[in-house]
């Protein structure tokens, strides 16, 4: 390891030792476990619409575990991005399970379950950024890590009532991997694919937090939290849709230069249209006698 990488791990260590000094604990609020439907809709299930709707992360969690290792449908390239992937569907597909679990009847034992599952994939998320934007074996040698990072937040919150180191590995990848996404130049094309993604998962966190709202405009069909999954699920469809489509970049531009060339030129394109409007209404007009 580097100094440069030495310095970066010093100062993420300080910045978090100095956060959890200067900011109150955040106990887990009882109040979370109170949603919206709570109806048993059908075949017994409690909470029925809540537990059903963490289907689909376990279609899409076994569909894209199965592309990463069959064939190498994904044309994945290095080992990390295999076992970065892989950590991902697994953490994808394991929410069906945890979540529903949870559902079932909601409380803080059960919710370590359906949290765990989502760390791992969160983890995962950032270990393969890593790799593709900034270096293969840093990106690589920090999945082991990041995922006990994400595993030890679960652990301190439990322990400890504190959910402070787990809102910073949920939500510090939320902003990081857009601004990465957008900033740095990428390893493969189709990345517009990861702010898909991240608009998809912010639309989930919303309808989250709007979870009874929600199941009162909508007269009582579905809540917000039944929303939040299925557009969450979103987000590795997204992302394997984006595993299948991409290919090698061959000239590594970021989102955001694309975005300026493009800008550029629509403006040129602007301008000479003007100039040839400004000409062409200035020739003068010659009557003839």
């Amino acid at each position: 390891m580097n100094k440069r990488s030495v310095c970066g791990w010093v100062v993420a260590i300080l910045c978090f030792i100095i956060l959890m000094v200067v900011t109150p604990a955040i106990p887990q609020s009882q109040e979370y476990h109170n949603f919206a439907d709570q109806r048993d809709l059908f075949f017994g299930i409690p909470n029925t619409l809540n537990v059903v709707s963490n289907f689909p992360f376990l279609v899409i969690g076994v569909i894209g575990l199965v592309l990463c290792h069959y064939r190498n449908y994904f044309q994945l390239r290095l080992p990390g991005e295999v076992w970065g992937w892989t950590c991902f569907f697994v953490g994808v597909a394991a929410v069906a399970f945890g979540s529903g679990y949870y559902h079932l009847k909601p409380d803080d034992d059960r919710l370590v379950w359906d949290r765990l599952p989502m760390t791992v994939a969160f983890t995962s998320i950032v270990a393969i950024f890593i790799l593709e934007r900034i270096d293969e074996r840093k990106g690589t040698v920090s999945i082991i890590p990041l995922l006990l990072a994400g595993v030890i937040s679960i652990a301190y919150w439990r322990f400890f009532d504190d959910l402070r180191p787990y809102a910073l590995v949920q939500f510090v990848p939320c902003i990081a991997i857009p601004l990465m996404a957008i900033l740095l130049p990428p390893m493969y094309t189709h990345s517009l694919y990861w702010l898909w993604a991240a608009g998809f998962y912010l639309l989930a966190k919303v309808e989250e937090a709007a979870d009874k709202p929600i199941y009162k405009w909508t007269h009582h069909i579905v809540s917000g939290h039944t929303l939040k999954h299925l557009c969450a699920a979103m987000v590795p469809v997204f992302l394997t849709l984006m595993l299948a489509k991409r290919s090698i970049e061959i000239e590594r531009i970021s989102l955001f230069q694309t975005w300026k060339i493009s800008w550029t030129r629509i403006r040129k394109n602007d301008s000479e249209v003007e100039n040839y409007s400004s000409t062409y209404t200035s020739v003068p007009v010659v009557e003839t006698p």
